[in-house]
């Protein structure tokens, strides 16, 4: 059974940085794509960033390029997101997401996530 567990939300001013992890488990794939999605209130959920773990194809959001970083360090099964600069709109629930193992999609569309964390909270003051 693969878990998610995320970490590393909280609250910062605009401008700011925040760390979020996800620690993984229960995978029996050396590679599999990784992500975060946020969902603001009365918002649909949108996809933030993706990694693929057995490699080094990254995906983010037009919204965040340049701005959040997603990494992965395979020895701890950790997807970190580093987010700088941060600004009132990034304000969301912020979750985790994983596809299956048998799954090869790399991308962004949450609709190919099959596991997904509890999510935490970045909220961002003007």
């Amino acid at each position: 059974q693969v878990q998610l567990v995320e970490s590393g939300g909280g609250s910062v001013q605009a401008g700011g940085s925040l760390r979020l992890s996800c620690k993984a488990s229960g995978y029996t794939s050396s590679g599999t794509c990784m992500g975060w999605f946020r969902q603001a209130p009365g918002k649909e959920r949108e996809g933030v960033a993706a990694i693929y773990t057995g490699g080094t194809n990254t995906y983010y959001a037009d919204s965040v390029e340049g701005r959040f970083t997603i990494s992965h360090d395979n020895a701890k099964n950790t997807v970190d997101l580093q987010m700088d600069s941060l600004k009132p709109e990034d304000t969301a629930m912020y979750y985790c997401a994983a596809v299956a193992d048998d799954n090869y999609y790399e991308g962004l569309h949450e609709d190919e996530y099959t596991y997904w964390g509890q999510g935490t909270q970045v909220t961002v003051s003007s």
